[in-house]
């Protein structure tokens, strides 16, 4: 598309120099001499003298001596023989096509030149909806101001939900919230809530009163008894060998321990299983060390 409308610099005598050609020569030695040229100077060949601006002045120096053969051949019989010739001659790889985007063959140049049209279409949108948003809110200022205002509602309100979480928190910490009245007892009949449907509500109310659980909530208490039975066990296991235990007694303490190690990897299987089951995540458990029990019971021992 470049190339169609454009019109050589070169005169007649300097394009036959170029091409290394002399007044009234063929048409075949025109071919060969360009063809021979763009081999030599042509971008896309192995040539170590490749060189596109070179290129390009053989190109012009061709269009030229092409254009002086044919007014000098007008009416020469021969006229068929170079119209044809004219068909044929420029089926090259054109350089600087792609709107002269990229370097490298042409499959290259091609896929930069889809890549920088995509390019530019993505600015093209971005442009066209600025502009369409600028035209929407130009000159609106109450819409302006209400945007503000309710952005204004909404970090005050951010602010007053991040402060009530840190006073609950602190107020945890402190354990103002152990000794609530009803605390471990089931919830009382909760009333109607339009929220819910009333065959929801209705089922809710039936599971309550024949005491239903939640299967992790069964599975924390079921966890929680068996560490302190096993934490007792220990212990009490511990005090009956007494002090300063004798190599047989020792012997026996540590059966006790394997044994105990034993049950706290069995009670980390349930934990895995509670970690599964339970919908909130801050309820996870992690898994009970059977050296830090082992050295809890003994300093409980040694306390007592």
């Amino acid at each position: 598309r470049m190339l169609s409308g454009y019109k050589p610099k070169n005169n007649v005598q300097d394009s036959y120099k170029i091409l290394d050609l002399e007044e009234g020569c063929s048409l075949d030695d025109v071919r060969n001499s360009y063809h021979n040229l763009a081999k030599k100077y042509h971008p896309d060949s192995s040539s170590g003298v490749a060189d596109p601006k070179a290129f390009i002045r053989v190109e012009e120096a061709y269009r030229v001596v092409l254009s002086d053969l044919s007014a000098k051949q007008k009416s020469d019989p021969g006229e068929e023989e170079e119209d044809q010739f004219k068909s044929k001659s420029l089926q090259h790889r054109h350089y600087l096509s792609f709107e002269g985007v990229g370097i490298g063959t042409p499959s290259q140049r091609e896929k930069q030149y889809m890549q920088f049209r995509v390019d530019r279409a993505t600015e093209q949108v971005l442009e066209y909806r600025q502009q369409r948003l600028e035209s929407r809110y130009a000159g609106s200022d109450l819409s302006r101001a209400k945007d503000v205002r309710q952005s204004k509602k909404v970090k005050i309100t951010q602010a007053v939900e991040r402060l009530v979480e840190d006073l609950i928190q602190e107020s945890m910490a402190k354990g103002d919230f152990d000794n609530l009245s009803g605390k471990g007892k089931p919830l009382q009949k909760f009333s109607h809530s339009p929220h819910i449907d009333p065959m929801t509500h209705n089922l809710n109310r039936i599971l309550i009163d024949n005491g239903y659980q939640p299967e992790w909530i069964l599975l924390q208490k079921e966890i929680r008894e068996t560490i302190e039975r096993l934490r007792k066990s220990i212990v009490a296991s511990r005090r009956k060998l007494g002090e300063p235990m004798t190599p047989s007694e020792q012997k026996q303490w540590g059966r006790v321990c394997e044994q105990f190690a034993e049950d706290i990897r069995k009670l980390n299987k349930r934990v895995d299983n509670f970690n599964l089951v339970v919908p909130i995540l801050s309820r996870q458990m992690v898994h009970f060390s059977p050296d830090r029990e082992i050295l809890r019971a003994r300093k409980t021992y040694e306390a007592v």
